[in-house]
């Protein structure tokens, strides 16, 4: 028992050490995470993983576009595709830290470019969806978690540390809200205008709280640079 209680630890931290998890359900997703990684096929790779999680993100976009055209039923479909993504969105870089076959800077850079690809597809479905002014949310949502990644981005770039959660809430978070959001629509039809409007208007509120936050690291930054700077000098 202590045995496979030590291997799970060191599976954690294995899977962990280069993030900086806040989020309300890190405990219980890492703890998934770290049973599945364990039991990926060998010949399912990183890469496969990134691909698996596009697919879903295309199948969430494709239930806005059936529920558009024929039943709104079809935005179930859509808690399928989050549940993919999430999938091989959560798992493609753990299971590369577990194999012990990380690649840094290409998996950053494959995971940032899909992520934004993930939201603009979630937003062209909501545009669809909707009706008259309304899919103008959509956009709302597409630049406003685009200025979320902006600044996770920024973030990195000053303390080299990539934080992809803003205080409680991360992706896995937004995904089982928009989940809500798709079943109570199924249930009440409009009722994503008005839940959509209130996630755009939290997310603004996030964003002006973490944009605040990373100007005070980037003026401390700067002092910090400045002071050794001028120690520098000074020895010489």
């Amino acid at each position: 028992m202590k045995e496979k209680e030590s291997t799970h630890v060191n599976i954690l931290a294995a899977i962990t050490k280069d993030r900086d998890r806040t989020n309300i359900l890190k405990k219980q997703e890492q703890n998934l995470i770290a049973f599945l990684v364990q039991r990926i096929p060998k010949w399912i790779n990183s890469d496969m993983l990134t691909g698996i999680g596009m697919v879903g993100t295309l199948i969430t976009m494709g239930s806005f576009i059936l529920a558009h055209f024929y039943s709104r039923a079809f935005l179930l479909l859509g808690i399928i595709g989050f549940i993919i993504n999430w999938f091989g969105d959560s798992l493609d870089g753990r299971l590369a830290y577990y194999r012990k076959c990380p690649r840094k800077w290409y998996g950053f850079s494959l995971d940032f470019i899909v992520d934004w690809l993930t939201n603009i597809c979630i937003g062209i479905g909501y545009i669809v969806y909707a009706e008259g002014h309304y899919e103008l949310l959509g956009f709302g949502f597409v630049v406003l978690y685009g200025w979320a990644m902006m600044i996770a981005l920024v973030r990195y770039k000053i303390i080299d540390k990539y934080t992809i959660d803003s205080g409680i809430l991360g992706p896995t978070e937004v995904r089982i809200i928009l989940s809500a959001m798709l079943v109570l629509e199924v249930l009440v039809k409009d009722s994503i205008i008005y839940s959509g409007a209130l996630a755009c208007l939290v997310l603004l509120f996030i964003n002006i709280k973490d944009f605040k936050s990373l100007l005070i690291i980037a003026d401390q930054r700067d002092k910090q640079e400045k002071q050794a700077k001028e120690e520098q000098m000074s020895h010489e």
